[in-house]
């Protein structure tokens, strides 16, 4: 495999490191060898075995689920819960939720609007949310949003030359970031003059800084409510009206808090993995030519692309916990009732077992028009509500980047990219390019 971008190990808030080493044997999901190369830090837990004993960030105990078949099949069994509460055992003790976003500086009354997200239910109640809000994410409603995602993209790509400086520009800041929040934002109905608050939201939560997310999430649940409340007096047909129509035509469909909660949500995940899926997969081609090449001369080869760089580099990497909601026995090991997993997608997704050589990266590995051949978008009845639109908008971003600028080139070396090591997450800090 080429190497990958360095990481930075001094981002890292100290607070989130002080279990690290504690148990031998149990590696932490902060281990610096995780955060810096989960590709082989993980990948060694991988040929450990299916199932290998580690521990969350609260230093709380866990099973690594780490290869594809394994993977795929806890992420489609109801038996492992993402709601703790369906998942009461012999571990009683304290939420490893709770414990984080203590952590995090979140005031215990905003843990609701994180604990109430659709992101922790299971079915019914994920299936009355998940219904809810579909409709607007239907490949169809997506293709017809296609002329306005190509829109936006090339004027996004014509400005940026206007942000070089010595004739470079950070394509993170000026177009892999404000493509996806556009577009999201356009779906969700935030307005315009929004947006740049949206987006420092964003980059809050995932700072892993209790200071800055402490002050930014209370300001984030009352915007919400003030936009709600403004967009009531004039509904239109985005999806923060529907949302409003579902919530005071039929108050059993959606409560307040789940009404907050998923406008957060959906524009926080809408935006942040899209931009540095266009982020990380801009440098894989960079730093493989022969690659780049194949998709100069075949732009038809954009959706088996967007595939691979989803397997090779996708943004996310680890699922939120899931709990046994009885004894489970998988790959020979017993999980016991009220245990927490962590599926590790990119672990599965460098499975030697169903890959052939998968460190090489091949874009035209997945066959056109097939079933999806990774776990980048997750499984099962958590899929990712929004994959379809984030594919397209990856289709979009990299067909147009590269005919727009076709002598695009990295402005540092490969080595100098500094990623920020958040566990579970792979995205790049900046991507210095020049245009030429």
């Amino acid at each position: 495999m080429s190497a990958k971008p360095s990481t930075d190990p001094n981002a890292v808030p100290a607070a989130f490191s002080v279990h690290v080493g504690k148990h031998p044997g149990e590696p932490n999901v902060m281990d610096p060898a995780l955060l810096t190369d989960p590709f082989g830090g993980y990948g060694a837990l991988r040929e450990k075995g299916p199932v290998v004993r580690g521990r969350f960030i609260d230093d709380s105990p866990l099973w690594f689920i780490t290869r594809f078949d394994e993977v795929r099949e806890v992420l489609r069994d109801p038996r492992f819960a993402n709601d703790r509460m369906h998942a009461r055992g012999n571990a009683e003790g304290e939420d490893p939720l709770s414990n984080v976003l203590e952590t995090f500086g979140i005031a215990e009354e905003m843990n609701k609007y994180f604990t109430d997200s659709i992101l922790n239910k299971d079915a019914p109640d994920h299936t009355r949310l998940r219904r809810l809000v579909s409709r607007a994410f239907t490949a169809r409603r997506i293709n017809a949003l296609r002329p306005r995602v190509e829109e936006i993209t090339d004027e996004l790509l014509r400005r940026l030359p206007e942000h070089a400086e010595d004739g470079v520009v950070d394509l993170i800041e000026h177009f892999a970031y404000p493509l996806p929040i556009t577009v999201i934002c356009e779906l969700v109905g935030i307005p315009e003059e929004d947006r740049p608050q949206w987006r420092a939201w964003g980059a809050d939560l995932v700072s892993m800084d209790p200071e800055r997310l402490g002050r930014s999430v209370p300001p984030m649940v009352g915007h919400i409510h003030e936009l709600i409340g403004r967009r009531r007096a004039a509904l239109t047909d985005d999806l923060l009206s529907d949302l409003i129509r579902a919530h005071d035509e039929d108050g059993g469909k959606l409560s307040d808090v789940e009404m907050i909660t998923m406008v957060f949500t959906l524009v926080l995940a809408g935006h942040e993995t899209t931009a540095h899926l266009i982020g990380n997969g801009t440098a894989a081609l960079l730093t493989h030519p022969d690659q780049l090449r194949l998709l100069r001369e075949d732009p038809e080869l954009a959706p088996r692309a967007v595939h691979e760089l989803m397997r090779w580099c996708g943004p996310v990497q680890g699922t939120q916990l899931r709990y046994a909601t009885e004894d489970v026995e998988l790959a020979g090991v017993r999980i016991a009732k009220g245990d927490a997993v962590q599926v590790i997608l990119v672990a599965a997704n460098y499975d030697p077992r169903h890959y052939d050589d998968p460190e090489r990266l091949d874009l035209t590995r997945h066959p056109a028009g097939q079933a999806e051949n990774h776990v980048g978008f997750g499984h099962g009845m958590h899929y990712c509500l929004g994959a379809t639109l984030a594919r397209q908008e990856g289709e979009v971003a990299f067909g147009k980047l590269l005919a727009h600028y076709p002598d695009l080139a990295l402005a540092v070396a490969p080595e100098e990219l500094v990623r920020l090591p958040r566990p579970g997450n792979w995205r790049l800090t900046t991507l210095p390019l020049r245009l030429r």
